[in-house]
């Protein structure tokens, strides 16, 4: 169960690489389009404007909402299961920034001050995912049994 939650935390890790690519495409594909005579207002947007780049909006819109959250959950509940010294630590906090992320990029809508929250909320969710995938792979970490004695987890053999 180790191996799954490393994969998944170092999923989220690479999730929040794919949104990132995603928003610079679209914000760059948007600037190119107007500065080559598109106009961007209330009614164009009502009417599904295509340029290069529209696709990072629905990718950046996609993943956020549905598909890093949903890797986050998993990572959380593998968490209780993965038998490494703070795995249930690092998936909360992997969750729970997932969870502030999806609030920020909501309201950031109607509050576009909080879009500067959202995107260093990004680099602290991009580090703790890579912390939680870090803690996942070592090896003979310190686990906590239910009963709170302190074992030696055992090596785990890599073929």
């Amino acid at each position: 169960m180790r191996m799954v939650y490393t994969v998944l935390a170092f999923a989220v890790a690479g999730l929040v690489v794919v949104q990132a690519a995603a928003i610079a495409f679209a914000v760059f594909g948007l600037s190119a389009w107007i500065e080559q005579g598109g106009t961007l207002d209330a009614a164009a947007m009502q009417n599904e404007v295509t340029f290069p780049g529209v696709v990072g909006f629905m990718i950046h819109g996609m993943f956020g909402s549905m598909v890093i959250p949903a890797v986050a959950l998993l990572l959380l509940i593998s968490s209780f299961f993965a038998r490494t010294a703070g795995a249930v630590r690092w998936g909360l906090i992997v969750f729970v920034t997932t969870a502030v992320q999806v609030a920020l990029g909501i309201f950031a809508h109607g509050v576009p001050q909080l879009g500067i929250l959202h995107g260093i909320l990004a680099l602290v969710l991009f580090g703790a995912a890579v912390m939680a995938g870090l803690q996942g792979r070592r090896k003979g970490a310190a686990v906590t049994t239910s009963v709170g004695v302190e074992t030696a987890a055992a090596p785990v053999a890599h073929a």
